[in-house]
């Protein structure tokens, strides 16, 4: 990992402490303290891009890594530059439980809320 960008307050990226600690009982789970969350966005959806979570032990060449509340996150270059400024939260309510992401950049949204366009 020693190659790897660390994620800088200047890319304005987050965690709530809510997604951390869910991430810290995926990992917990897994059994694998070397899990990470990577976030990342895709072309697809019915706005043009979504979101997509893994947890993943693999830092590549073009990923940037930061640690929020004792967990590590990863995020690629390409989708860096969609999610600056974004904060990803974990949120549970009536329509179930999911880890969204609350991005500034993004100029509409579906109505289910999993993809978005800038």
């Amino acid at each position: 990992m020693s190659d790897t960008e660390t994620l800088t307050p200047a890319d304005g990226i987050s965690m709530t402490e809510s997604a951390a600690k869910r991430v810290q009982t995926l990992i917990k789970g897994e059994n694998n303290p070397d899990l990470m969350l990577r976030v990342m966005v895709s072309g697809g959806g019915c706005s043009g891009f979504q979101y997509g979570f893994d947890l993943d032990a693999t830092v590549n060449e073009d990923d940037r890594v930061a640690e929020f509340h004792g967990v590590k996150l990863v995020i690629d270059e390409a989708s860096l530059e969609i999610l600056s400024g974004s904060q990803v939260d974990y949120v549970e309510d009536l329509m179930g439980a999911a880890f969204t992401v609350k991005n500034p950049n993004a100029t509409a949204t579906c109505g289910c809320g999993t993809s978005f366009a800038v």
